[in-house]
């Protein structure tokens, strides 16, 4: 066999080699990051659910998930321990302020629309906005002269034939 017909199998078994080797690297991380906990510890489970660390043994934990609630689960299901900082702003909203001189972003966009012009100029421009809307013209709301004469043509037409009706004798 040549090496032509080999380097397909080659650059497969690399691939394989390349992905179990960070596979083991995350799960040696994990099993590092469930070791390192400690009481107290704010922790996210695998299920989503976030709650304190009260004890710690070889395979299993005790969590404090609220008032009286403290339940058991395995080492294993812990998918993530969180800092002090991130698990108040999770679970309680306490945000921790690193700039607390910093300009503070409004919830709404008023503040990007407003000008530095009173709203009396800007009432006064003579930019008309402009209504691309369709409207009906009826005798009712005919406005301008353009607008009456449109409607007394229209009035002025010959009634539109029915079904029953033709035009051929």
């Amino acid at each position: 066999m040549s090496l032509v017909t080999l380097l397909p199998f080659i650059v497969l078994i690399g691939a394989m080699f390349l992905m179990t080797r960070s596979a083991k690297k995350k799960q040696q991380q994990a099993a590092n990051m469930r070791n390192e906990m400690q009481p107290g510890s704010g922790v996210r489970t695998i299920g989503g659910m976030y709650a304190t660390v009260k004890e710690v043994s070889e395979d299993t934990v005790l969590l404090d998930a609220g008032p009286g609630v403290d339940l058991l689960f395995a080492k294993n299901s812990i998918g993530a321990v969180l800092t002090d900082d991130e698990y108040n702003r999770i679970v309680h909203g306490i945000e921790h302020d690193l700039k607390s001189d910093s300009d503070v972003v409004p919830d709404d966009a008023s503040s990007l629309t407003e000008t530095d012009e009173p709203a009396d100029d800007a009432a006064a421009s003579d930019d008309k906005s402009v209504d691309l809307g369709k409207k009906d013209i009826t005798e009712e709301s005919a406005a301008t002269p353009a607008d009456t004469a449109a409607v007394e043509a229209k009035t002025d037409e010959e009634p539109k034939k029915t079904d029953g009706e033709s035009e051929a004798k």
